[in-house]
């Protein structure tokens, strides 16, 4: 079932982190933050809506990074339901699509709470004082990728936050499979 996150909270602090990366690397949000705003996005292994836009997604980063924008990706979901969202499937899709960011194993779930996170794939998109300033989607794409010239809601949004420190007032919410929360 599809879940859409909550709109943007303009200007709420990113929450602070210090995750294993499947590099091998241990990664907290001053690691991964950028000089013009920092992009953290949570995404996963097995959904099919992050899988129809991985190449999108890697493309934007890549692009973003350019910018001076920092970009991590953090996997949150129990690995225990969900096997194909463990920390050796997240090293082994990681090195097979050439990751260009962090991706991030959040095996406690303690992060993905601290953010509110909500969906897979969920962005959150902070200026360069760490406010957020986008929690959209990347495109039109939903479980299937939109069409290749759909306009690109993520990458522009996080242009204009490197560039006013503001994000567009107006955000189209994402949406994605639930984060699968581990039973209490």
């Amino acid at each position: 079932m599809a879940v859409t996150p909550p709109v943007c909270d303009f200007d709420s602090p990113a929450a602070d982190f210090t995750l294993p990366g499947t590099d091998g690397q241990r990664y907290s949000l001053s690691d991964v933050a950028g000089r013009n705003g920092t992009l953290i996005m949570f995404v996963c292994n097995h959904c099919p809506y992050v899988l129809s836009v991985l190449d999108r997604i890697i493309r934007d980063a890549r692009d973003l990074q350019a910018q001076g924008i920092g970009v991590a990706a953090i996997c949150a979901n129990d690995a225990e339901s969900y096997p194909d969202d463990s920390f050796d499937k997240m090293k082994d899709l990681a090195a097979e699509r050439e990751f260009p960011f962090p991706y991030l194993h959040d095996e406690s779930q303690a992060v993905a709470r601290a953010y509110g996170a909500a969906c897979t794939p969920d962005f959150f998109g902070f200026n360069a004082d760490l406010g957020l300033h986008y929690r959209g989607r990347l495109d039109a794409s939903g479980r299937n990728a939109a069409s290749a010239d759909a306009p690109r809601e993520l990458y522009d949004a996080m242009t204009q936050i490197a560039r006013t420190g503001r994000g567009p007032a107006q955000q189209t919410p994402s949406m994605g499979c639930s984060i699968k929360w581990k039973s209490p």
